[in-house]
């Protein structure tokens, strides 16, 4: 599902970035003791050499060989195939079966009826060359999964990405969407967006096409040429609205087992409120070209060769989606390695099996990469290694749809979960070039260990110094670029949804990690008939060396989580990103006192401009009237609670450490990380998020308005955003307090260490 934009990510430079620290190979491992440290590191030189580029490029051709969605035969097939392997790499492994509301199409249509006539394709041409682009009985149709069926008919309006300030720009402009069909080009949100705001302005139906200055010419050549989106690709995906809760939408927070009670389709309110077809831009073109009305600003034009023009009308179109709404089986495959010290602890490692149609990139490409560790530590087994901690591999399905088998499992596995799971390391696409790194910042000194630890396979340094350097390159400022030389860490990306980390981190709280590889593969056949082994094979990671290198990055990670004797969390580096967090929330608040009084004069004047934040979520033309202040002392008095802990921890693990006491009772260790564990926990608010309470992380969220994109603080910074001054008032109170709690908590583990060591 999860559409990786590495340079953005690792353009990311607000938050303590790297310094060029010296990268130390042999030094002791966070959590260990000296002598476990060193035989981890044995360990782990041992699993690097295994993983082979051609073990993962034979997994990939199977696993795309047919298109595999969800309901298909070869989706089953497929998790068959895997669980097969599972069990030759000497694993104990299983299929879990799930039973969902996924719906396909019966019937679309996309129809000018005015000025002229013209009837949309919607459908991808087998390419010449490409042997797997010609299955197209077994190919899904080009479609948006749940959207509501309808037949609507209405003048066409232009609005650019869809997001809410291109709303407020033809505010300005003195156009309505109300009774049009609005048609948006893809990006600067997720998909699922565009119909959802669109609906909310009173449109009636969302058509939304790639844009080949995004996603197709204007980027390079077309496919099979090049790597990017022809004339006829058509970008699939789901729009169901995963900022209310993810997985099945008829068993929100229960797994959906055959006999799971099922909400009726009329109650569900997470299917768009209005019909929503996606187009190739071949497609596109004649209705865009048919739009008259007030030429686009600068920033709204498009790559497709004409002048683009807002509408409405004098084109008119007839939309028509309706689909079979099916309940259908999708397999989890699980694979368990128990651990011998700690077995009640448990390390997650997952990626997606389940695809659009052939899928080689997404997800294949990470599917792939795991199959290859789970082989290397199944070796490892052999030679004698045993995790202190319970390993789990899982092969989710369903993600695509809307992180279904991910977290259908989870909730069905809610209790033990809560119970034993430390970390879960997640993976999804993956290709050629930088290493990507976003999740839990209890886990950014962690993973720096682990990416000093794996070399680029065509840059004879870490893949670590390859990230540092490309942030060097990229500082804007003389500033930023000084903090980069300063700080130890690469600051990590924080995770908002899309792939499957989503129920472990935003609903049940547990540490996660998210990698992959990019930022060097040209792209433009996501979620198409064309993302097959042929696409991948000839313009990404064409001699599978980065595969490799996602196998030894998550592998590294998993081994030395699980063998670790304290759980290697840390938390100084939290409370900083914590800290920097709170600073945007008061610089947010200035911001928004600033527009605010702006607006008053534009109401008064009767004039609109546009937000300058793109991801900014709505808000209506009157505001709440601004209030004196907010009072920020809660969260102020929080992050200094949070480093007098994060610090008291560090002085017990630090003093654990140059004792060396290798002889610390299990028992103790067990009590020490269970409550590191129980720190994770604390970031959750029973009753959850305003407004929709599966989402219970007080400190990441996706947004509202962003899905994909991640809100940080997000009760707060939203309420901000929306300018609802009361709700912001009381969301900071609540945040301190569980950030008081956190504090505590980190206190109680770095306590029990210290008891432990006397």
């Amino acid at each position: 599902m999860r559409r990786i934009g590495f340079i953005a990510i690792l353009c990311i430079a607000s938050i303590g970035l790297a310094a060029n620290a010296p990268e130390d190979h042999s030094g002791r491992l966070r959590g260990y003791w000296a002598q476990d440290s060193q035989t981890e590191r044995d360990w782990e030189g041992k699993f690097m050499a295994i993983p082979q580029p051609d073990n993962m490029r034979a997994y990939m051709k199977h696993l795309s060989a047919y298109p595999h969605h969800v309901g298909s035969p070869y989706d089953k097939s497929n998790a068959e195939w895997i669980l097969s392997k599972f069990r030759e790499f000497g694993l104990d492994a299983h299929i879990e079966t799930f039973y969902v509301l996924f719906p396909t199409p019966k019937e679309r249509r996309v129809e000018m009826v005015e000025p002229t006539h013209f009837v949309a394709t919607l459908e991808e041409p087998t390419v010449p060359g490409d042997p797997t682009s010609s299955q197209h009985a077994e190919q899904l149709p080009t479609y948006n999964a749940y959207s509501i069926d309808g037949e609507v008919t209405g003048p066409l309006v232009y609005v650019n990405y869809g997001v809410p300030s291109d709303y407020k720009k033809l505010e300005s402009m003195g156009i309505s969407v109300k009774g049009a069909i609005v048609i948006a080009r893809y990006g600067h949100s997720w998909r699922g967006i565009k119909p959802k705001v669109a609906a909310e302005h009173g449109a009636v139906g969302c058509l939304i096409y790639s844009d080949p200055r995004d996603d197709g010419y204007y980027k390079g050549n077309v496919f099979p040429t090049g790597a990017f989106r022809p004339p006829e690709g058509v970008q699939r995906g789901s729009v169901m609205d995963i900022t209310s809760y993810s997985g099945d939408p008829l068993t929100p927070d229960v797994g959906a087992t055959k006999d799971a009670k099922r909400l009726p389709l009329a109650d569900v309110k997470v299917f768009t409120k209005i019909p929503t077809l996606p187009l190739s831009y071949g497609d596109a073109k004649p209705l865009l070209d048919a739009l008259k009305g007030p030429v686009v600003p600068a920033d709204w034009r498009g790559a497709l060769g004409m002048t683009y023009h807002v509408g409405p009308g004098p084109a008119k179109v007839h939309l028509v989606v309706k689909s079979n709404w099916d309940v259908k089986p999708i397999y989890d495959v699980i694979a368990k390695i128990p651990g011998s010290v700690f077995p009640g602890e448990w390390i997650i490692r997952g990626n997606h099996h389940d695809a659009w149609v052939n899928g080689a990139e997404d997800p294949s490409s990470g599917q792939a990469s795991l199959l290859e560790e789970a082989r290397a530590l199944g070796e490892l087994l052999k030679q004698g290694w045993k995790p202190k901690r319970t390993i789990i591999y899982c092969a989710w399905d369903g993600e695509e749809p809307g992180l279904l088998g991910s977290t259908e499992w989870a909730e069905e596995h809610a209790k033990e979960l809560e119970e034993h799971s430390a970390v879960y390391v997640n993976s999804d696409s993956n290709g050629r070039g930088y290493l990507g790194m976003e999740g839990s910042h209890t886990l950014q000194k962690f993973i720096n260990g682990i990416a000093r630890d794996v070399q680029d396979p065509e840059k004879n340094i870490s893949v670590w110094q390859r990230d540092w350097d490309l942030r060097i390159r990229q500082a804007k400022t003389p500033a930023e670029r000084q903090a980069l030389r300063q700080s130890p860490d690469l600051a990590i990306g924080a995770l908002g949804s899309g792939s499957d980390y989503t129920v472990f981190l935003d609903h049940l709280g547990i540490a996660s990690l998210d990698l992959g590889y990019g930022g060097e593969s040209n792209g433009g056949i996501y979620h198409s008939i064309y993302d097959d082994f042929y696409w991948y094979t000839h313009f990404d990671d064409t001699r599978f060396v980065y595969e490799r290198a996602l196998a030894q990055t998550a592998g590294t990670a998993v081994m030395r989580l699980a063998d670790a004797d304290i759980l290697p969390l840390d938390y100084s580096e939290l409370t900083d990103t914590i800290s920097t967090y709170v600073d945007q929330l008061k610089n947010l608040l200035a911001q928004e006192q600033a527009e605010t009084k702006e607006l008053d004069t534009e109401i008064k004047e009767n004039v609109f401009t546009a937000t300058s934040d793109p991801e900014k979520t709505y808000f209506p033309p009157k505001p709440q009237a601004m209030p004196p202040f907010l009072n920020f002392a809660p969260l102020d008095n929080a992050v200094v609670a949070l480093a007098r802990s994060s610090a008291h921890y560090q002085k017990a693990l630090d003093a654990a450490e140059s004792k060396d006491i290798a002889s610390l009772s299990n028992a103790s260790l067990l009590t020490v990380n269970q409550q590191i564990i129980a720190t994770e926990r604390q970031f959750l608010t029973p009753k959850g998020l305003p407004g929709r309470p599966w989402y219970r992380h007080e400190l990441y969220a996706p947004g509202t308005y962003t899905g994909y994109g991640v809100k940080t603080l997000p009760s707060v910074r939203e309420a901000i955003e929306q300018r609802q001054w009361d709700e912001a008032g009381a969301q900071i109170a609540v945040v301190g307090k569980t950030l008081e709690e956190e504090a505590r908590a980190i206190d109680a583990a770095a306590a029990n260490l210290e008891k432990a060591i006397q």
